[in-house]
């Protein structure tokens, strides 16, 4: 397996995942009814990087990484991952995750944080913990899943060098 950065082509590839995750609302707060243009532009053009695992030309899955909020926020950054439904179990989220916090910390992030991690995600949580994510948040009802309604959501941080704040980037 192979990760790079995601082309006009990856994308073309890796479509039917994303629609199929939007489409089933369990994960990711996307309108289901996207259409390719504009998620194109959504997990493409406006993150700062985007990048794809492949292996025999099959795009396995996928992530952006961009600035979790703009001026002083900017030192967070925030990630979004999708796996294709064949490829899960395989450890392709785990290894896109690792790609990510290197690629963030070359990029001068100091942490990065996930927003809305869905409650009953418990795969992607178990994941982003044994990573060394915690959870610093909760928001109530925060998303509408299409199986079990209002569920909460989780907003999961990790620093990646130094704490925020530390403007050397150091290691405390």
């Amino acid at each position: 397996m192979q990760i790079a950065k995601m082309t006009e082509a990856d994308f073309r590839r890796f479509w039917p995942t994303f629609k199929s995750v939007v489409a089933a609302r369990e994960t990711y707060a996307f309108d289901p009814g996207l259409g390719y243009a504009d998620a194109y532009i959504l997990w493409c053009e406006l993150p700062q990087f985007t990048y794809c695992a492949k292996e025999n030309g099959e795009v396995l899955g996928s992530y952006y990484l961009k600035p979790n909020a703009a001026g002083p926020g900017a030192h967070i950054c925030n990630c979004g991952y999708m796996v294709a439904p064949q490829a899960r179990g395989r450890g392709i989220a785990r290894a896109l995750c690792l790609h990510s916090q290197e690629l963030a910390i070359e990029a001068g992030y100091l942490a990065m944080q996930f927003n809305a991690v869905v409650s009953t995600n418990e795969g992607a949580i178990r994941l982003w913990q044994s990573l060394g994510f915690d959870t610093i948040g909760r928001v109530p009802k925060g998303y509408d899943h299409a199986r079990f309604g209002l569920v909460d959501t989780y907003i999961m941080y990790k620093a990646l060098r130094g704490e925020p704040g530390n403007a050397s980037g150091s290691d405390p």
